[in-house]
């Protein structure tokens, strides 16, 4: 079996802040046997304003925090899962919301355009990524030693398709910032059925308090097993999940409910 491991974290609009908090808590990972380590979305920074980002956003190869994540994928000798950053996007005054996969070498396996932007408006709560973010177009897995990885990000798990095309997985990461409003009604339902009916496991990393924009994050990084139970959690607050990854029970329960041999499209 494999241990994996999500980082929750109260990101901050510093980014050498969240750079130490990050770089502490991927530590503990490793020190608890963990070889695949996820970032929650926007971990270096939530900005005061949405615009805050795309000052901060790096040119693909090059910058702080893609060093960072380098550097730490080799010094722990670890698969990093990047959650998201912002990189430099074609649209002036927009950035990529990226996830980078770094292998133990540290160098980048594979990169996910973040493609479902979130809007949302009730009230005073108003999000509309759009205005910042331009969407990606690739459907993106990768081959980790354990099996097939599929990548997504926060609002993309509103949109089971994209899940189905990636074919069958071993692991979903989905690292997220969802809102405590949305996170308390949808966030864990959604995240069982995309386990269940891909018969796979789902590691979300996300975001889990409150900031210092005021944005409330629900928090409750997750792993779930194929069966759709849930084998760790963190509510709220900075911290780490680890749980294991076993093919035998993913071979097991697609053996005796082969749901997507049964697949009619």
């Amino acid at each position: 079996m494999t241990t994996v491991a999500a980082i929750q974290m109260i990101s901050t609009p510093d980014v050498a802040t969240n750079i130490a908090t990050a770089s502490r808590l991927i530590a503990s990972a490793a020190e608890r046997g963990a070889t695949l380590v996820s970032l929650p979305e926007y971990w270096p920074i939530m900005g005061m304003n949405d615009t805050d980002k795309v000052a901060q956003a790096e040119r693909e190869g090059a910058g702080p925090v893609q060093d960072f994540m380098a550097t730490a994928a080799r010094r722990h000798g670890i698969w990093l899962a990047g959650g998201t950053i912002p990189l430099q996007s074609p649209e002036a005054g927009k950035v990529m919301n990226t996830t980078l996969i770094y292998d133990p070498t540290g160098q980048v396996a594979r990169r996910y355009d973040k493609i479902h932007l979130f809007g949302f408006n009730k009230g005073a709560e108003t999000y509309d990524e759009a205005r910042t973010i331009v969407p990606g177009a690739d459907v993106v897995t990768f081959e980790a030693p354990f099996g097939k990885v599929g990548l997504a990000v926060c609002y993309d798990l509103r949109f089971p398709e994209l899940f189905r095309a990636m074919g069958q997985c071993t692991l979903l990461l989905v690292p997220a910032a969802f809102t405590y409003t949305t996170g308390s009604a949808h966030w864990e339902v959604l995240l069982r059925a995309r386990a269940i009916e891909n018969q796979c496991y789902v590691l979300a990393a996300a975001q889990g308090g409150q900031h210092a924009n005021g944005r409330r994050t629900y928090g409750h990084s997750v792993l779930i097993d194929p069966w759709g139970k849930v084998t760790a959690l963190l509510a709220e607050g900075e911290g780490l999940i680890t749980g294991a990854i076993d093919q035998a029970l993913i071979d097991g329960i697609r053996s005796s409910l082969p749901a997507l041999q049964h697949r009619r499209l």
